[in-house]
């Protein structure tokens, strides 16, 4: 499972802007929660802006759909190209954070990108028949001296 998320995110970063193949290809592969949540409002609006093919506002929505546990914390252009960070703890700091970071000189393209991201870093990786731990089965706490010892 985890190849396949590789070599989507290897096209989402060759490609130069979305299309609508493209932006299925991510549904199908990346995004197993969405069936469970085709009857709400949220579902609703998701399909309006693919259908008009508003994708980075399809990209947002599906973020939120697919990834609830999952924020936007940073959208950035510098230089040509987005920089997107999504975040589990927008309220830390950055360098307690463990973000997904992407980016692309298409806006949507580094939303799908980091998206995807966090789905390969949650989905269990398999060889053979035994599955290794992903990095969603790591503690939520992460202990941390504050002692002063001056």
């Amino acid at each position: 499972m985890s190849s396949a998320l590789s070599r989507l995110a290897d096209r989402l970063r060759d490609a130069d802007s979305v299309t609508p193949e493209l932006f299925s290809e991510v549904v199908r592969d990346a995004c197993w929660r969405l069936p469970s949540v085709r009857r709400t409002r949220d579902f609703e609006h998701f399909q309006q802006f693919v259908q008009s093919g508003a994708w980075t506002d399809a990209a947002l929505a599906l973020l939120a759909l697919e990834t609830p546990q999952w924020r936007l914390r940073r959208i950035i252009h510098d230089a040509g190209e987005w920089h997107c960070t999504l975040s589990q703890r927008r309220e830390l700091p950055d360098w307690l954070d463990q973000p997904a970071e992407a980016r692309h000189s298409d806006l949507c393209l580094a939303i799908l990108s980091a998206i995807v991201d966090v789905k390969r870093e949650s989905a269990p990786d398999v060889e053979g028949n035994v599955a290794r731990p992903s990095r969603a089965d790591e503690p939520l706490d992460v202990p941390l001296c504050c002692d002063n010892f001056m």
